[in-house]
This record gives structure tokens, C-alpha cells and sequence, in this order.
């Protein structure tokens, strides 16, 4: 479970998506292949838009990147859910899953159940592929 900041006020907990699946994506805004995702990433939530599903990103960037982060957010007009972890790397649902490189996508059922704690990159089509199964 995470309960982060929202890049749009507040706080948000993995459970407030509980009914829908989840696709979390762990980046930040240094890393160079996780900005590479985004495009793709920007595509598959347009095309699955109004469907049972919730994008999160998780940014891991310091705290003292944090103005950086939102920033980064809003001048690349980011979609879904934008959080900040508690603790970058060291965040309990980072460490939980065993993150120490990025970018990572994980994807959850409508349970909070992993379906995949290392899903297939937006720029790969066999997660279009993966996601029109579970929603179609």
C-alpha cells in the first residue's frame, strides 16, 4: 500500500483505487528512459480513457527535487494520477517491491491483487494487448 502526495492537492492511497485496475509507473524526472515512456504512456491512457482502469505515477525523485517534480508535471501536461513518494527510493512501496531501477510498471487488479510486479513498458505492445484482454 502507498498513501503519497497528489500532484493535484491532498494525499492518495493505493486503496482509494480499489474497483479498478492499476498500472504504476515508478520514474523520475532525471531519468532518461522513464521521460522516453511518456509519449507511449500518454497514448494508452487516451485510448483506455473512461475504461475500469487508473494510471499512477509514482515519481522517486528527492525531496529537494520536489518543485523540480511538479514543475516537470505540469509543463508536460502529465495525465492520471502524478504522486510523490514519502521517501524516494527508500519509500516502503518502493522497497517492498524491490525497486532499485526505473522505470517500473506494476499492474494490479480491480482486488489490489499483482497481476504483474514488472509489466510491460507502455512503448511495448503486448501491454495494449494485456489491457484490452482484462478490459474488453
Amino acid at each position: 500500500s502507498f498513501e503519497y502526495e497528489n500532484h493535484t492537492g491532498g494525499k492518495t492511497k493505493l486503496e482509494d483505487l480499489r474497483g479498478k485496475y492499476v498500472y504504476i509507473d515508478v520514474w523520475a524526472t532525471w531519468c532518461g528512459p522513464c521521460r522516453g515512456e511518456i509519449p507511449f504512456l500518454k497514448k494508452i491512457e487516451e485510448k483506455y480513457l473512461g475504461k475500469k482502469i487508473e494510471f499512477v505515477s509514482i515519481s522517486v525523485d528527492k525531496e529537494n527535487d520536489h518543485e523540480k517534480w511538479k514543475n516537470f508535471v505540469t509543463e508536460k501536461s502529465l495525465g492520471g494520477i502524478q504522486l510523490f513518494a514519502d521517501k524516494n527510493f527508500m519509500s516502503d512501496f518502493i522497497m517492498s517491491y524491490g525497486i532499485s531501477s526505473i522505470p517500473r510498471f506494476i499492474l494490479l487488479d480491480p482486488q489490489g491483487n499483482v497481476i504483474s510486479a514488472d509489466a510491460d513498458r507502455p512503448s511495448d505492445e503486448k501491454l495494449v494487448s494485456q489491457l484490452d484482454k482484462l478490459l474488453n
